[in-house]
């Protein structure tokens, strides 16, 4: 197995996300990609008035990018932050969350996964 794995646009796979409503889920890569690898990257394609997640938690540390749109985050203090293209948000493993489009256009959202250490 190689330390390196290239994924062109053709290899990404869709998958079905819990909690996550009008959007498309893009796996990009995924912790077997590499030996020793943790980390999980995707693109979710989020639909404009309502795509998004539920608020909830998972065990992973996450990174959230926006590249296109405006998501609406809500992090476990019940604050809300907008995001648009450039902004981004780092959370702890266990963090309740959740992100709403509330633009006029489909969000795009790079997403960074740390699961916890098995």
């Amino acid at each position: 197995m190689a330390g390196y794995k290239v994924t062109k646009k053709d290899g990404y796979y869709t998958y079905t996300a819990p909690g996550h409503n009008e959007c498309k889920c893009t796996r990009l890569h995924d912790p077997a990609d590499v030996e020793g690898g943790q980390l999980i990257n995707g693109l979710t394609h989020f639909l404009p008035s309502g795509g998004g997640t539920e608020f909830a938690a998972n065990p992973a540390e996450s990174i959230y990018y926006i590249i296109k749109g405006k998501m609406m985050f809500k992090g476990e203090d019940g604050v809300e932050t907008l995001l648009e293209e450039g902004d981004s948000v780092h959370i702890a493993g266990n963090s309740p969350k959740c992100v709403t489009n509330v633009g006029t256009e489909t969000a795009q959202m790079l997403v960074v996964l740390l699961p916890p250490a098995k």
